[in-house]
């Protein structure tokens, strides 16, 4: 999207189900769960450029070995740092005990990260400082091996202030009010339970030495996570690591954020996006499942997965945007439902041409909506298919009208490119607006200059402002009659609270567009109002069952809105009219059907904790405060 927005993490999880020496007997390296969790890692880095962290187990370790690793990084190339330096320890290795190094079980014992089972994590930070501490995964260690976890996620919980005083109460003091420390926290807290209840039901017939096999043989995950989730609201994919070699990935019982995985007799693999599971371990699309929302898939010490209900699943509310940008677009189904999108919007944008295509010239920005734009350009064919028919026999034409009729195609350039990322260094806005409008640039002389209509195609409209300080100043400069910005997303009108960083409303053009329209209709009271009605729900259960905000809204319709938008992107000294137009949600449901997690457009949260945010985040503009509403 030409609009930066931070958004999803990325998880992955590798267990290997054979001794190390099969993979080095049949792949030459003990290096293996090593190289494909970098491969695994590598191939979501879409999903976080903010950081990225690995933790590793060695199963069985004997006493005074280190038997679990953490590995993070908040370099501008993360996971390479990771990995170079996990490489030049094996080298370092190999170099200073070039006998032993002969030895594969002297390897496992001796380097530092190789293990068993191995976890990832890639960051996109949607608040607070980016340090490598904020990394996961996150770990919680013990002298028992049963007791140590390790925790790395793809979550936003909107509970936080309620899991902390639950932590509280429970007589813990946390470190820190942050989700991902009430998440480890508390499962750690049912993890210790569960230890300690197997160790009262052991104690009178067997040593401590033996209660500790006895325990990591019998510990039940399944229940640990359903007394530790059954309190979270939010979206998320949590992934873990136990000391003694247990692991598990739970997923929200909407299934808002993703998680798939992939079994075979030499490894289980759990992924955010499909294509890293295909790419890095070659196999097919049908062997790679999805993991049931409200289950977790559950890797035994022995390495045997099973998928187990956690939470009762509840309707499927899987996060759209995954499928408008986030993913990557090289999954087939992802593929196909971006074309569909592109397809479902020609018929808006051949009514604001006014069906004149040999005027028009299609383009999109940024990279990512090139596969929307594949689609929207088969549309337009589609339409230029039916016209040539009914042209043909409907009327009596000239050969050389035939000719013209057949051999009319739709005029596609490639008009925006990103130039370069700029940095911001110089503070006064006049300097700052002049710099942003170079980020991207253009292919000059391929506009009829005061006739063509441009339409450029983009992923979603977030903000505006990039649109509005560059996109189309750099777009007028070409002296096109019209412009027509098309959203592959319907309008974002509601903060987002499970995983995408847009918590503030004032931030997003279709809220300031809204604004707008209240203004010069004299109707800016019903903001006044649907505040206070939020002052007086805020301590009931109406603020977490009704979203208020819905009520300014519906007092335009799309198009009202889409218009204000159009003028409010369009600056002063653009001459070119300017049109926006969005994917209408209903479209968006039918290109990609079974991803319906629209709250961001249409403020229907799956979840009560989503509708207090919206709540409160309208609240916090009110009341002028910068900070998010969960």
């Amino acid at each position: 999207m030409s609009d930066s927005i931070k958004h999803e993490c990325g998880i992955a999880l590798i267990r290997l189900r054979k001794p190390i020496e099969y993979y080095v007997e049949k792949y030459g390296t003990p290096m293996y769960g090593v190289n494909k969790l970098y491969l695994l890692m590598q191939k979501q880095h879409n999903r976080g450029q903010d950081g990225a962290g690995v933790a590793s187990i060695k199963i069985n370790a004997g006493p005074g070995m280190e038997y679990i690793n953490r590995f993070r990084s908040v370099k501008t190339r993360a996971i390479d740092s990771i990995f170079g330096k996990i490489g030049k320890e094996f080298k370092k290795l190999k170099e200073n005990h070039p006998e032993q190094a002969e030895d594969t079980n002297w390897v496992w014992q001796n380097l530092p990260f190789l293990g068993d089972v191995y976890l990832g994590h890639l960051r996109y930070g949607t608040h607070g400082i980016n340090s490598v501490d904020n990394c996961h995964p996150m770990v919680r260690e013990n002298n028992w091996r049963s007791r140590s976890l390790a925790v790395a996620g793809n979550f936003n919980m909107t509970n936080v202030d309620e899991q902390f005083r639950k932590l509280v109460e429970l007589g813990q003091h946390p470190k820190h009010k942050t989700d991902t420390i009430t998440v480890l926290e508390k499962i750690g807290h049912f993890l210790d339970e569960e230890n300690q209840t197997l160790f009262e039901t052991y104690k009178e017939d067997f040593t401590n030495k033996e209660i500790t096999t006895l325990i990591e043989e019998n510990l039940d995950l399944q229940r640990v996570l359903k007394r530790a989730c059954k309190d979270f609201d939010g979206g998320y994919a949590m992934a873990g690591l136990t000391g003694y070699g247990a692991s598990f990935v739970v997923r929200d019982p909407n299934g808002i954020r993703p998680a798939y995985y992939y079994v075979d007799d030499e490894v289980v693999v759990i992924a955010s996006e499909k294509p890293a599971i295909k790419t890095a371990f070659d196999v097919d699309y049908s062997a790679i499942k999805e993991i049931t929302p409200g289950h977790a898939l559950i890797v035994d010490k022995a390495g045997n997965p099973q998928l187990k209900e956690v939470l009762p699943q509840l309707e499927k509310t899987s996060c759209s945007f995954e499928r408008i940008y986030f993913s990557r677009g090289n999954d087939p189904e992802i593929y196909e439902e971006r074309k569909n999108m592109g397809r479902r919007l020609c018929p808006q944008i051949l009514e604001a041409v006014d069906f004149d295509l040999k005027n028009t010239v299609f383009s999109y920005i940024p990279n990512t909506a090139e596969t929307s734009w594949l689609g929207m350009m088969k549309g337009i064919e589609d339409y230029l298919r039916t016209y040539r028919k009914q042209a043909i026999l409907n009327q009596e034409l000239t050969e050389e009208q035939l000719d013209d009729i057949l051999q009319f195609k739709p005029r596609a350039e490639k008009l925006v490119i990103k130039d370069v990322k700029l940095r911001t260094f110089i503070t006064d806005n006049d300097s700052r607006d002049d710099l942003v409008t170079h980020v991207y640039d253009t292919t000059y002389e391929v506009v009829k200059k005061g006739i063509d209509t441009l339409v450029v195609l983009d992923d979603s409209i977030v903000r505006g402002t990039t649109l509005e300080k560059s996109i189309i100043k750099m777009l007028d400069k070409l002296e096109p009659k019209k412009i027509i910005i098309v959203s592959c997303a319907p309008q974002i009108r509601y903060p987002d609270c499970y995983g995408i960083d847009m918590s503030r409303v004032k931030e997003f053009v279709a809220f300031r567009a809204m604004l707008a329209l209240l203004k010069d209709r004299n109707l800016y009271h019903k903001v006044d109002e649907v505040y206070d009605k939020c002052v007086a729900a805020q301590h009931t259960p109406e603020f977490m069952e009704t979203n208020f905000v819905k009520e300014l809204y519906d007092l335009f319709t799309a198009d009202e809105i889409s218009e204000k938008v159009s003028e409010i992107v369009k600056a002063p000294d653009v001459h070119a009219e300017v049109q926006v137009i969005y994917q209408r949600i209903e479209d968006l449901h039918l290109a990609c059907p079974n991803h319906k997690g629209d709250w961001y457009f249409t403020g229907n949260y799956p979840t009560p904790g989503g509708t207090r945010v919206v709540n409160r985040a309208f609240m916090n503009f009110i009341e002028n405060k910068a900070v998010r509403a969960y």
